[in-house]
C-alpha cells in the first residue's frame, strides 16, 4: 500500500461512517451496540495505523490543512528561490571567481543533503519539497553562470540537465512538485531538439508552436506507461502533456502565421480549430474510458474554451453584446446537457 491508497482507503472509512450515521438517525439501521463499538474500533486503529505509517489526512479539517501546507511551500519555494537569485546577482561582483566557482558547485549539493535530511523527518514531505525546488534553482544558476563565467557556448543541454536533476529528485523522493519542474524542462528540451532538426537555431524553438505539439505528446506517452512505484506520476505526466499540446494548439488556431504549414492563415487556423475540437473530444473519450477524470476535466476545459473562441471569432463583432453572452449561455446550458446525457450512460454501464 502506497500513500494515495492509503488516503483513499481513509477516504472510505470517514464516508461509510458519516453514511452509518445517516442511516442511523433515519431509523433505516441500527447495528447492536457492541457491534458498533467493535467496528467504531476497529477503523479507528486502522485510522491510527494508516496515520503513523503514511502521515495522511484523516478529516475534513486536516484535508483543508494540508492543502494550504502545499500552497505555502510552493510559494516558499519560489519565494527562497528568488532570494537565492537576487542574492548571488547583488554580491557577486565582489567576489572571486574560484570562490564564485566553489559557491556554484556547492549550493546544489547542500539542497541535495537538506531534501534528504527533510525527508527523513518529515513522512508528508512538503518540506522535502520546498527545499528540493531551491535546490533546482541552485543548479539552474550554477550552470547558467559558470557558463558566463567560462564563456561557454549555450546549448540546448542545460535544458535537458536541469531536467535530468529535477526528475532525479523526485523520482528518488517522490515528489512530485520537482516533477512538474522537471517535464517543464523538458518539454522546452524536446521543443528545442524538434526545432533544430527542422533547421532552425535552438533558441529559435518557441516561434513555431508546432514544436510544443510534438514534445507534448512525447510526454503524454510517457504517461500511458505504469509507474506503480512512483502513485501519481504517470497521471502528471499525461496532465502536463496534454496542457502542453492543447495550449499550442490554441496558439496556432489564432496565429495562423507561426505554423510550418505552407497555406493561408486562416486556412491554417481553421484546421487546427479543428483538430484542437477533434483533440479534446478524443481525450474525454479517452478519460472515460480509462478512468482518469483529470484527462477527462483537461479535455473539457479546452473543449469549451476552443468553442468559446470560436464563437467570439463568429459573432463578436456584427451581434449586439447581450445578445451574444445570452447565445454564450445557451450554449453552456447546451454543453451541460451533453455532458449529463454522457453522464448517465457511464452509470447505467456501471450498473
Amino acid at each position: 500500500m502506497n500513500k494515495d491508497e492509503a488516503q483513499a482507503r481513509a477516504d472510505r472509512i470517514r464516508a461509510f461512517q458519516d453514511e452509518l450515521a445517516a442511516l442511523r438517525d433515519a431509523g433505516v439501521l441500527t447495528l447492536a451496540p457492541d457491534e458498533a463499538d467493535r467496528l467504531r474500533q476497529h477503523h479507528d486503529d486502522l485510522l491510527r495505523k494508516l496515520l503513523r505509517r503514511f502521515d495522511i489526512d484523516t478529516s475534513r479539517d486536516q484535508k483543508q490543512l494540508s492543502l494550504g501546507m502545499r500552497l505555502a511551500s510552493l510559494f516558499g519555494a519560489l519565494a527562497l528561490s528568488a532570494a537565492v537569485f537576487l542574492f548571488f546577482y547583488r554580491f557577486w561582483g565582489g567576489i572571486s571567481t574560484p570562490l564564485q566557482v566553489g559557491l556554484l558547485v556547492t549550493a546544489p549539493l547542500l539542497g541535495i543533503i537538506g531534501v534528504e535530511l527533510a525527508a527523513r523527518r518529515e513522512r508528508s514531505l512538503y518540506f522535502a519539497s520546498l527545499i528540493a525546488l531551491v535546490a533546482g534553482a541552485c543548479f539552474v544558476l550554477d550552470l547558467t553562470v559558470l557558463g558566463q563565467i567560462f564563456n561557454i557556448t549555450p546549448s540546448p543541454n542545460a535544458l535537458l540537465a536541469w531536467a535530468a536533476f529535477a526528475l532525479l529528485l523526485a523520482y528518488s523522493y517522490g515528489l512530485r512538485l520537482i516533477l512538474v519542474a522537471g517535464l517543464f524542462c523538458l518539454t522546452f528540451w524536446l521543443a528545442a531538439m524538434i526545432g533544430t532538426l527542422g533547421g532552425s537555431y535552438w533558441t529559435s524553438f518557441g516561434e513555431r508552436p508546432e514544436h510544443f505539439i510534438l514534445a507534448g505528446l512525447a510526454v503524454f506517452a510517457a504517461g500511458l506507461v505504469r509507474q506503480s512505484a512512483w502513485p501519481g506520476f504517470a497521471g502528471i505526466y499525461r496532465a502536463y502533456g496534454l496542457l502542453v499540446l492543447f495550449i499550442a494548439i490554441l496558439v496556432l488556431a489564432n496565429w495562423g502565421q507561426a505554423s510550418y504549414l505552407l497555406f493561408t492563415n486562416q486556412a491554417i487556423e481553421n484546421s487546427y480549430q479543428l483538430l484542437g475540437f477533434a483533440a479534446a473530444g478524443l481525450t474525454i473519450w479517452l478519460g472515460i474510458r480509462r478512468h482518469w477524470p483529470g484527462v477527462v476535466n483537461l479535455g473539457s476545459t479546452f473543449f469549451v474554451l476552443y468553442l468559446y473562441t470560436k464563437l467570439i471569432d463568429w459573432w463578436w463583432e456584427w451581434m449586439p453584446k447581450y445578445l451574444f453572452f445570452l447565445l454564450l449561455g445557451l450554449v453552456a446550458v447546451g454543453l451541460l446537457l451533453v455532458l449529463r446525457k454522457l453522464r448517465d450512460r457511464a452509470m447505467r454501464r456501471l450498473a
